[in-house]
């Protein structure tokens, strides 16, 4: 008799302890979900501020250095706010050997196993959905902000030529994710002036601002460029003949097919009117 009393308060014991292992674990996950809830607060700051600067573009030295180190700031939070994650993530992993090891029983085990699947499905979705959402809703901001802008639109493309022209945005329909563009040019007859185009996202690509050329690209010699060719509306491929000294000066482009005198002649663009050459780009 005394030997199976015995027994049994060795059971009881091993069963207190990995009660006591289970609460720790409680509270470790706990404070697991108080981090992310800090970390979507601080992605909604760093949003925020994101989308300040898209809808001002030109801000002036003390307004740039402010927002500058308001950013710094919130990123080095958002560091830390990681950083700690990884520790309480590991301290659950510790507590989760530890549980096995002691001979949890096998319904604990998978009660808190399918428990920890759970919140790393969880995590892994919502990190996804949060930053594909913050994404989208920046372009779709940025998309409506050019209204009235003249941007570079492709507005016919078949399988031998991609034609890129200089339009107006009148408006961005935010369902949609299309622009109505204008094409501000006259044509040859009365039909085709100024004529209207409704386009998808991809078919746009914004000029860099003209009062702003630091938050232009800079493209290096012999990078391929689409351009607006010198006295016309339309854009072309071209390769930049030179590096420029300062972000601000002219690009020098020798135009694809534009030979003159048994050579390509370097035509100089403004950098407001030189953008990315598209991928796949038929001219």
């Amino acid at each position: 008799m005394s030997s199976s009393v015995g027994g049994g308060g060795g059971g009881g014991a091993g069963a207190g302890g990995g009660g006591a292992d289970i609460a720790s674990l409680l509270e470790k996950a706990k404070e697991l979900d108080q981090l992310r809830k800090e970390q979507d607060d601080v992605v909604t700051e760093i949003n925020k501020m994101h989308k300040k600067i898209l809808s001002t573009p030109e801000m002036n030295d003390k307004q740039v250095d402010n927002t500058l180190l308001r950013l710094r700031a919130l990123y080095t939070r958002a560091k830390e706010l990681c950083e700690s994650e990884v520790s309480a993530s590991s301290s659950l992993v510790g507590l989760l050997d530890g549980l096995l090891q002691s001979g949890a029983s096998s319904a604990q085990r998978k009660k808190i196993e399918l428990s920890e699947q759970k919140k790393k499905r969880m995590k892994s979705d919502t990190d996804t959905t949060r930053f594909s959402s913050a994404s989208m809703r920046s372009q779709l901001d940025h998309a409506t902000n050019l209204k009235g802008e003249q941007v570079a639109a492709k507005v016919k493309s078949d399988e031998e030529k991609d034609e890129w022209v200089v339009v107006k945005v009148i408006h961005f329909d935010k369902e949609t994710k299309e622009y109505e563009v204008l094409d501000e040019e006259p044509g040859d007859d009365e039909e085709s002036a100024q004529k209207k185009y409704k386009l998808p996202m991809s078919d746009i690509i914004p000029f860099p601002k003209k009062g702003d050329p630091s938050s232009a690209p800079d493209f290096g010699q012999g990078r391929q460029v689409l351009a607006v060719y010198p006295g016309t509306t339309a854009l072309y491929r071209a390769t930049v003949a030179s590096n420029r000294k300062r972000k601000s000066d002219d690009y020098l482009l020798l135009f694809d097919d534009d030979e003159e005198d048994g050579s390509l002649p370097q035509r100089p663009v403004p950098f407001h009117r030189v953008v990315p050459l598209p991928e796949g780009h038929r001219q």
